[in-house]
Formats: structure tokens, sequence, C-alpha cells
């Protein structure tokens, strides 16, 4: 009755940054009656995308949003232009938290908002392309410490990054 689709697309530019463009789908299979009018199978309900240009520290240099397709159109799609107040933020750096006090509740659209919210991985797995995941390097890895499998006194640390690792009993 219903189909989601939701795609994350990550490019390196020529200038060095990366784009990060999120877009999210929503139609129906059958007719479907809104306020607003009547959808036919297919017709998209929802059609939005965001797209970030962030730099290798994570930090969002530019922003820009769009409601192609929304339920109350000449409404709903007037939101889109609030997102760029993501400008500045950090992915990993209190991004969530932002987003959820910026564009919560009736602040923001909840379909963009949800976007946003998988910017950190998504840009974090564009990037991680570009890097080896397990370079000696002076900085620690991105990966690690951002999930259960990769904290730092777990095993998997411990065999694939050495020397990331810290005992959480020493002694």
């Amino acid at each position: 009755m219903h189909q989601r689709r939701v795609s994350f697309d990550g490019f390196k530019r020529v200038d060095g940054l990366w784009d990060i463009e999120a877009r999210l789908v929503d139609t129906k299979d059958q007719d479907y009656p809104l306020s607003s009018g009547l959808l036919k199978p297919g017709e998209a309900v929802h059609d939005m995308s965001v797209r970030v240009t962030i730099n290798r520290k994570m930090t969002i240099l530019e922003a820009a949003s769009c409601s192609d397709a929304t339920p109350y159109m000449g409404y709903c799609n007037t939101i889109p232009p609030d997102y760029s107040k993501v400008v500045g933020l950090n992915l990993f750096k209190g991004f969530l938290k932002a987003v959820k006090e910026m564009f919560g509740g009736t602040r923001g659209c909840a379909h963009l908002s949800e976007l946003l919210m998988f910017l950190p991985t998504a840009a974090l797995q564009t990037i991680a392309s570009e890097v080896p995941d397990n370079a000696d390097s002076e900085h620690k890895p991105y990966q690690l410490d951002r999930c259960h499998a990769l904290v730092s006194h777990s095993e998997t640390v411990q065999r694939y990054y050495p020397r990331w690792y810290r005992n959480q009993n020493p002694g």
C-alpha cells in the first residue's frame, strides 16, 4: 500500500569538499484521497531532498533542501529554506541534538529532519572511501567509538586497530 524510498549519495568535488545528497520519496499503489486532492497510484506524496557540502572535518559549509512533492503544496514546501540553518554545524559534534532543537515538533518538516538525522553516517561512509580505515595516523580513525563493535576497549579494536586499543580494566 505504501512505498518509501530513501537514498543517500556522496560525492567528492574537484575543490576537495564533499557533497552529501539525501532524498525521500513516498508513493502509494492505489488512489490516495487527500483533503488537497486525489493522488493516483505511483504519484509522489512526498519527494524531498537535502544536500550539504562538508569539509574533511565534517563541518557543513553549504546546505540546500527542496520539497518537489508534498501533500499540501504552497504550505509544506515553504520550510526548506529554513534548513540552511545547519550551515556551520559539525556532523559529529552535537549535530543530531541541534537538528532536534532547531526543527523538532512544528519548527520543521518531519521528513526533511529525518533525512538530516542520517547525514553523519552517510558522510562518514563517503569520506571513508578516501581514507584507509587503518591508516597509521596521529588521529584516531573516524569509525572508532561510534558503535558497540568499535568501542576502544573491544576485541575488534584490539585486533584491527591495536594502536587505538584501550584496555577497560588496566592492571
